[in-house]
């Protein structure tokens, strides 16, 4: 059984744990670069704080009533001792400057890395804890910041939708120094992530390449050493590819007749369409599509894609395969 089913408070808890969540973030404009200043940071003891307060309160009675002073000594040492801690505490965040990097697109199950500076305008800072909000407890990525510099952090979590995303609630913490109290603030970048499908594996093999007429003529060395548009004389070409203006210099000079390349005007087209992927679910086309998009790409071809209601003409190279991919992760 779970722990819900054993606590039937639980889910009473954990609904006013969401709403003050939720009042919280709803006080927190997004924003990429955020200023920590006292509206936006929070303070509350710890159970160690709390225990402190016990243990300083319990001191406090006895050394009334015994009439101890060093009793009493001790009591407004620590006392004070606390009082400290709370304000260095609440300053070690108060006039920090945290910032987003622009988030890299990945794939859907991919790991998603966000870079976080910090820039500390005054002292040093100790002992920050950085995390993905939605994370499990246990999750924080501690980093010191040096006085009037900045330190910088990685944070992760795994992409599961598609398409573009808002950047999760971030979260900064810190105890230090004596971990009587814990400050915190509530971070809504503004950035959104672009999560591309997730590539089919294995990943079936690429359509055919069609041979498209009228395509522009290349002049470029074949494997068989000729130049592609003209070409030597082979016995049984045809009349009409005879190069005849060519033909009488050959004639003259003592050279070789040579013959027009019909391949010139023709070349290869790969196309890769919705239609190519048989009766597969929308979300599988999409994870064959990027599959055929990644291999086509690593080939060095030049290929389309066709979707429903939408179309990218031929090219290649890595703008083409960024230009695909964000259509397929935005297809709807």
């Amino acid at each position: 059984m779970d722990a819900i089913a054993l606590d039937p408070a639980a889910p009473a808890r954990q609904g006013l744990r969401q709403r003050f969540r939720g009042w919280i973030q709803s006080r927190q404009p997004r924003t990429d670069t955020l200023q920590l200043t006292q509206r936006n940071v929070y303070i509350l003891p710890t159970r160690a704080g709390l225990l402190f307060a016990l243990t300083v309160f319990v001191l406090l009675l006895a050394s009334i009533n015994y009439q101890l002073n060093l009793g009493y000594v001790l009591t407004f040492l620590l006392a004070g001792s606390g009082v400290v801690s709370m304000h260095i505490t609440h300053a070690t965040l108060r006039g920090l400057t945290l910032h987003l990097k622009p988030v890299a697109p990945v794939f859907v199950g991919d790991a998603v890395l966000l870079d976080v500076v910090l820039t500390s305008p005054g002292t040093a800072r100790f002992g920050i804890g950085l995390k993905v909000a939605s994370a499990t407890s246990g999750s924080l990525s501690w980093i010191n910041v040096p006085a009037l510099g900045q330190a910088s952090a990685q944070l992760s979590f795994v992409a599961t939708v598609r398409g573009r995303n808002e950047v999760p609630t971030l979260g900064a913490e810190t105890r230090f120094p004596l971990g009587l109290f814990r400050t915190w603030t509530v971070w809504r970048p503004a950035s959104q992530l672009l999560v591309y499908p997730k590539p089919e594996y294995p990943a079936a093999p690429l359509p055919l390449a069609r041979a498209v007429p009228g395509g522009a003529a290349q002049t470029r060395i074949n494997d068989g050493g000729e130049i592609e548009g003209v070409r030597a004389y082979r016995r049984g070409d045809p009349p009409k590819l005879v190069a005849w203006k060519k033909a009488a210099k050959a004639i003259e000079t003592g050279g070789d007749l040579v013959s027009r390349d019909t391949s010139a005007a023709v070349h290869q087209a790969l196309w890769l369409a919705w239609s190519d992927c048989g009766s597969l679910a929308p979300e599988e086309r999409l994870s064959r599509l990027t599959a055929w998009t990644i291999a086509a790409h690593r080939a060095g071809a030049e290929y389309g894609l066709r979707l429903p209601r939408h179309e990218l003409e031929l090219a290649s190279g890595d703008a083409q395969r960024r230009h695909c991919l964000e259509a397929l992760a935005l297809w709807r």
